[in-house]
C-alpha cells in the first residue's frame, strides 16, 4: 500500500498529543530556553568531530606503531558513530537550530562518514519516523536482505530461526553497506515513490551529489590513508573495515532496541489505509527507552535513548529529552498509554535479542512477557 493512502485515526486519544504539546511547550516557555541546540550542544558536536578526525590526522604522522595506526581507526569508528547519533541526527530533524540553513550545514556532515543526507531524511524524517513499524512503509524494520526478519507480517522463512544469532554480523555492515551501494538504490526507489522532489531536488541533481560525494569520502579516508599513511597496507585495509564495523553495530545497537522489541504493536492498516490510532499514540505503542539514568550513555547516544521523547517531538534537540521525559510518561500515565522504558542498554539488547528469536521461530511473534 501506497505511504499517500495511510492515514491515522482522529477519533482514538487525540487529546493526549494536543495535551502533551500545550505541556511541553509550557515548560520551555516557563524556563525562557530554545527547544533547539545550546552551548553544550555545540561542544558535543565539536567533541564528536574531533573523536572521528584527530585520530583520522594521526593515520599521516610518521614513527608510530602499526599498533597505534590501528587504533587510530577503531577510535574513528566510535566517532563515525558518535557523529550519525549525536550530531546530523539532530541537523537533519531541523533541531539542532532554528535557522535552516545551520540544520542544512550541519546535516551535510553525513557526508564525511561516507552518506547522503537527502536520503537519510526521506527514510528517517518522512518514512520511520510518520510510519513507525508499519510494514512496507516503515523501511527500518524492512531490511533489503531476506535473511533478516523484522516484521512478524513479512513471511518468515527457515533461517530466520538463527537470526538472532547472526543478525549482528550484519549489523556490523549498515555503514559499510550505506556507503558502498544503499544510497544509489535509495534514489531509484524514493524516485519512483516521487520523494525525492518533496526534497526540493530534481533526480538528476540528486544522483549527481550522491556521488561526488561518495568520490570525495573514497578520495579523502581510503585512498590517501593507502598513499599516505606509514603504516603497513594491510594494517589500513583492516584498519578501515573495523572502523566501519564497530560504526554500524554500535549504530544498529542503538536505533534496533527501540522499536523491533516485544512491546512492539506493529499496526496494519486496513484496506483504505486506515490506522486504527492516532499519530502520536502509534509512536507511544511501537517506541521504547532505555537506560534513562545513564547521563554519559545519553551524551554519547545523542539522546537516542529516550527514544519515546524523540519519536514525538523530532524537532527538539536532544538534550532537552531528559528534561521533558516526566512531562511526557505522566501525561501517558493519565490517559492509560503505554511508555516502555527498559532501565538498562543491556536489558534493551536483550529485549531485542529475544524479539529477533520470536520472530524466526513463530509467524505472529506475539509479545513476550
Amino acid at each position: 500500500m501506497s505511504y499517500s493512502k495511510i492515514t491515522f485515526s482522529k477519533e482514538h486519544n487525540t487529546e493526549f498529543y494536543k495535551v502533551l504539546r500545550q505541556r511541553v511547550n509550557e515548560y520551555f516557555k516557563s524556563k525562557n530556553i530554545s527547544r533547539h541546540a545550546n552551548a553544550k550542544m555545540v561542544i558535543k558536536t565539536i567533541c564528536m568531530l574531533a573523536i572521528y578526525l584527530v585520530p583520522f590526522g594521526f593515520l599521516f604522522l610518521p614513527g608510530l606503531s602499526n599498533w597505534v595506526y590501528f587504533i587510530c581507526w577503531t577510535i574513528m569508528g566510535v566517532g563515525m558513530a558518535g557523529i550519525g547519533l549525536s550530531v546530523m541526527h539532530d541537523a537533519n530533524h531541523g533541531a539542532y537550530s532554528k535557522n535552516e540553513r545551520v540544520n542544512n550545514i550541519i546535516g551535510k556532515v553525513v557526508m564525511l562518514v561516507g552518506g547522503n543526507d537527502v536520503n537519510w531524511r526521506i527514510q528517517h524524517n518522512v518514512l520511520h519516523h510518520t510510519y513507525t513499524n508499519i510494514t512496507n512503509l516503515d523501511e527500518d524494520i524492512d531490511p533489503p536482505a531476506v535473511f533478516l526478519r523484522f516484521s512478524p507480517h513479512k513471511k518468515r522463512l527457515k533461517i530466520h530461526r538463527f537470526q538472532h544469532l547472526y543478525a549482528w554480523f550484519f549489523y556490523s555492515l549498515m555503514t559499510l553497506v550505506w556507503f558502498v551501494s544503499k544510497d544509489y538504490k535509495q534514489a531509484v526507489r524514493y524516485k519512483k515513490m516521487g520523494l525525492v522532489e518533496t526534497q526540493g531536488l530534481s533526480y538528476g541533481k540528486h544522483l549527481t551529489i550522491i556521488i561526488v560525494s561518495k568520490v570525495f569520502y573514497a578520495l579523502m579516508f581510503l585512498l590517501l590513508p593507502f598513499l599516505l599513511s606509514p603504516a603497513y597496507w594491510y594494517v589500513t585495509l583492516i584498519g578501515y573495515f573495523v572502523m566501519q564495523f564497530i560504526s554500524g553495530l554500535i549504530l544498529a545497537a542503538i536505533f534496533q532496541p527501540a522499536h523491533v522489541v516485544p512491546t512492539s504493536s506493529y499496526p496494519v492498516p486496513d484496506d483504505s489505509g486506515n490506522i486504527d490510532a492516532d499519530w502520536a499514540v502509534n509512536q507511544l505503542y511501537n517506541t521504547a527507552n532505555f537506560a534513562p539514568k545513564s547521563r554519559l550513555f545519553s551524551w554519547y547516544v545523542g539522546g537516542l535513548n529516550y527514544q519515546v521523547e524523540h519519536h514525538l517531538f523530532p524537532n527538539i534537540c536532544h538534550i532537552h529529552y531528559s528534561k521533558i521525559a516526566d512531562i511526557v510518561k505522566q501525561t501517558a500515565t493519565e490517559y492509560n498509554l503505554p511508555y516502555h522504558s527498559y532501565k538498562t542498554f543491556y536489558k534493551a539488547l536483550s529485549e531485542h535479542t529475544k524479539m529477533l528469536y520470536a520472530l524466526g521461530h513463530e509467524d505472529l511473534a506475539p509479545a513476550i512477557h
